[in-house]
């Protein structure tokens, strides 16, 4: 993303360590950026296609933005299985 202009766009699937009981709440955010001053800084980052499994980060740019780059943070809030959960 420092050589190119225009739309881009960067996918990273994530795994839980444990699955949860359904699609949980996912928070992304930007935790690092190294990004050329010297144009607009435009970035846009999101989680996509959540399952109870996993999900995608997506990050996007575009323009004659210059991304050397970027670290994701997330926290994914929602049940999980346990031990003492049961069916009647």
């Amino acid at each position: 993303m420092w050589t190119s202009e225009g739309p881009r766009t960067v996918r990273q699937s994530v795994t839980f360590a444990q699955a949860f009981t359904a699609p949980p709440v996912v928070h992304v955010a930007i935790g690092m950026w190294d990004i050329a001053g010297d144009a607009n800084q435009r970035a846009d980052i999101c989680a996509e296609q959540v399952t109870a499994r996993g999900f995608d980060i997506v990050f996007r740019t575009w323009g004659d933005t210059r991304v050397a780059r970027i670290r994701a943070d997330w926290l994914a809030i929602g049940t999980v299985r346990h031990e003492d959960d049961f069916a009647v």
